[in-house]
């Protein structure tokens, strides 16, 4: 899963932020083997007692997990990178909406993501690029269970 971008590495990410990153960079590498379906079962467990990301966290996490890898960082670690910033944000206590989807106009790709207060999380493409196959968003406090 990747869409064409440069390889960005953001700075000023502190210290302790980079070291959870790397933490859960080999759990989302893990995760990202995984069939989608098992991905999706494993993150809905993962998410449970968690309220829901602030776009700015998710932009946080997202931020740590390419400033923690260059494999993250690169055009494709989409996969990695999303599934890194979901759980760096559950080490924090929330959770973003992670998605993964195909861009909506040709060549076909696909390509995993985070959202976070209903938009995309670092990503530079416009509302509508892509189409969502996969979500697991945050559980409402009334749902969670």
């Amino acid at each position: 899963m990747t869409t064409p971008s440069a390889l960005e590495r953001p700075g000023g990410v502190p210290l302790p932020r980079r070291l959870a990153a790397l933490l859960v960079l080999l759990p989302a590498v893990t995760l990202a083997l995984l069939p989608p379906r098992r991905i999706r079962a494993v993150l809905g467990v993962l998410r449970r007692g968690a309220g829901p990301a602030t776009a700015l966290q998710a932009q946080r996490a997202r931020d740590a997990m390419c400033a923690a890898s260059l494999r993250c960082a690169g055009p494709k670690g989409c996969l990695p990178r999303s599934l890194g910033a979901a759980l760096l944000c559950r080490l924090g206590g929330t959770w973003p909406t992670w998605c993964t989807g195909v861009r909506v106009v040709p060549p076909f790709t696909a390509h995993a993501w985070i959202e976070a207060e209903g938009r995309l999380v670092g990503e530079d493409v416009p509302e509508g690029y892509f189409a969502r196959l996969v979500t697991v968003g945050p559980l409402s406090r009334s749902t969670d269970r």
